[in-house]
């Protein structure tokens, strides 16, 4: 997922940051509330993570300024404040979850699709009960189709959301990281998982 981080303390926001990637997510920073505005009005993220004490413009205005631009952009409010009044108020401008300092991140959870699984926290793939060994990128593409199991994802999203940059159409490394990857996932099995779905992009089913 591309995850958005807004957060002006630089120990927290190093925190949160590096334990999102060390999860396969691509993350984006941003320490002011109005950077944070332009950078949400002008990319797509999969969700934010918004502190209420920020300089430039704060918490609850820039989620209240992103509804109003109609960005849809799923919103977790990152707050020292534990009232009631002040996580509804924060639910009330546009947020969708709160999440209170000081905070710990959960075990990563098992992804899985037949007989493939892998596993966020140890970084290990399997396949039929074997262990499959892929390099970092490969991993990130995989999470990213098993996240999306049964849904065609495009080059252009796989671009944004493995590199986290534009989308060239000249470019040729999504068509030779889903070739190295299918090579590991499915080269030895009977039942291909990953697909290629020609003008379209890629799924990963069962067939």
């Amino acid at each position: 997922m591309r995850v958005l981080v807004v957060e002006d303390d630089k120990k927290i926001a190093s925190f949160v940051g590096r334990g999102l990637k060390e999860a396969g997510h691509v993350v984006g920073m941003a320490e002011r509330g109005d950077e944070a505005l332009n950078l949400g009005l002008q990319n797509h993220y999969d969700v934010a993570v918004v502190d209420l004490m920020l300089p430039g413009l704060d918490g609850l205005s820039l989620i209240e300024r992103w509804r109003a631009q109609k960005v849809k952009t799923p919103v977790i409010i990152l707050s020292a404040k534990r009232s009631v009044d002040d996580r509804v108020k924060g639910l009330q401008v546009g947020g969708d979850d709160y999440l209170t300092k000081p905070f710990a991140f959960s075990e990563p959870t098992t992804l899985s699709y037949a007989d493939l699984t892998l596993d966020l926290l140890s970084r290990e793939v399997r396949r039929g009960g074997r262990q499959i060994d892929l390099q970092a990128r490969e991993f990130a593409l995989l999470e990213y189709l098993l996240r999306n199991a049964g849904r065609v994802v495009s080059k252009t999203t796989i671009l944004e959301n493995v590199w986290d940059y534009n989308f060239d159409p000249k470019t040729n490394v999504i068509d030779v990281l889903v070739s190295r990857l299918r090579s590991k996932v499915d080269r030895d099995f009977e039942h291909k998982l990953i697909h290629t779905m020609r003008g379209f992009g890629y799924v990963l089913k069962l067939e």
